[in-house]
């Protein structure tokens, strides 16, 4: 089910506008939801006679929902959209998302870079809210309860998945359910594996192949590894967003591999304190360079069939002033902001924010699209399968890495 929010505002002599918002954070407590309904109700203070109606669902069922609006020709004034290739390039070349005026956001601090994804033919269709990369939460009271070492090396995290077995805590927590956090945890390996950013994405275009790659066979390899030391497989396959945050939170399990997205949780009204207390977070261990799968992945666009288009624009650009996204998001410990932050910094930032946020400053490289997303929504949803096939049980790793070659042959080929 999904989420409405709406305020009713006096007329001021201006006619009434209605803009519809559909959006990906139904928790609009905390995290990113929190955020954009802060903006969303500042926004209609400051504009009496607009009334911003906001329809919210998670991840998945949030895809079904934007499908239909889409199948339909009738979507919502404003709409999250993932960045990528997979979800959005089919959005602007269906002509479904407005062309944005890109002086308009000249001075609100968004790196070139950022806007990729968000760009076909030098033409602006989106705008990100967030820089994206997959990192490792922890429950510092239960690393100290147990005398157990945060893990720097891939040898060291194997060790500590084992000790938390024999204790029985769970080690880590991951919405395997979802599929996208296991190609993710691959392409993690990967760069962990081999040091290279370029390998996994040369292998998409066909330079090498992933059958023949030591390097893209050894981090498959990693993958089953590390699921088979955190638990039962049949209780890890069904953890989706929901399980796999649950058990973190509810101190169950000892570490959450998930994004930076979810900075937000130690703000959460509805966690213990003792808990939020004591989330800190770490990369994957790295055993050459010093890269991260990075990229700026989610944002907004607004809808070109749009009646009240001008008023939806406006207030997209409201929302992404550096006094208002960027600067509130990170003083209220709710995100990682795709725009440049540093007038924000170390103003009251909490031990978890200054960790997360030099993860980010002390890459040495970042990996921009995740490889899955890539190329075509068919690619994605494939390698998806084949990664959580992969990861629990249903397919060996040599099927794996030719079933991949034969995706990658097939997108060639179309």
């Amino acid at each position: 089910m999904g989420s409405n929010y709406s305020i009713e505002e006096q007329n001021s002599g201006k006619e009434n506008i209605k803009i519809k918002f559909l959006s990906n954070l139904p928790e609009r407590w905390s995290g990113q939801g929190k955020l954009e309904q802060l903006l969303i109700d500042k926004y209609m203070e400051e504009n009496k006679n607009v009334t911003i109606e906001v329809e919210a669902y998670q991840d998945e069922p949030y895809k079904q929902r934007f499908k239909a609006y889409a199948i339909s020709n009738d979507l919502p004034d404003i709409f999250f959209t993932w960045g990528q290739p997979s979800f959005f390039s089919p959005i602007m070349k269906g002509g479904y998302a407005a062309e944005l005026n890109k002086d308009s956001f000249k001075e609100t601090g968004f790196m070139e870079e950022s806007l990729k994804g968000f760009t076909l033919n030098r033409k602006l269709y989106g705008v990100p809210k967030s820089s994206d990369y997959m990192v490792l939460y922890y429950n510092k009271a239960l690393f100290e309860k147990y005398a157990i070492d945060v893990p720097n090396t891939f040898g060291e995290l194997i060790e500590v998945c084992n000790k938390f077995n024999k204790i029985g805590i769970i080690p880590i927590s991951i919405n395997a359910k979802d599929k996208w956090p296991l190609a993710l945890l691959y392409q993690n390996l990967v760069l962990m594996e081999g040091g290279d950013q370029n390998l996994i994405y040369n292998a998409i275009k066909g330079d090498i192949k992933f059958s023949e790659n030591v390097v893209l066979k050894k981090a498959a390899e990693d993958l089953k590894k590390l699921i088979e030391v955190n638990g039962k497989e049949e209780m890890i396959s069904q953890e989706d967003f929901n399980a796999s945050m649950n058990l973190f939170t509810q101190e169950k399990a000892a570490m959450y591999y998930m994004g930076s997205w979810e900075v937000g949780m130690e703000n959460n009204p509805t966690l213990s304190d003792r808990f939020k207390q004591n989330i800190r977070v770490t990369n994957l261990p790295l055993s050459k360079g010093g890269g991260l799968v990075a990229w700026n992945g989610g944002g907004y666009a607004v809808s070109s069939k749009s009646e009240v288009k001008e008023e939806a624009i406006k207030l997209l650009e409201y929302m992404m002033k550096p006094e208002n996204w960027s600067k509130m998001g990170w003083e209220n410990g709710l995100i990682v902001p795709a725009q440049k932050n540093e007038d924000n910094r170390y103003k009251n930032e909490s031990v978890l924010q200054k960790e997360i946020v030099n993860i980010l400053n002390n890459a040495e490289s970042q990996s921009g699209t995740p490889w899955y997303d890539s190329l075509t929504p068919n690619f994605k949803a494939s390698i998806e399968d084949l990664s959580y096939q992969l990861a629990l049980g249903g397919k060996n790793i040599e099927d794996f890495l030719l079933e991949v070659d034969k995706e990658i042959a097939k997108e060639k080929s179309e």
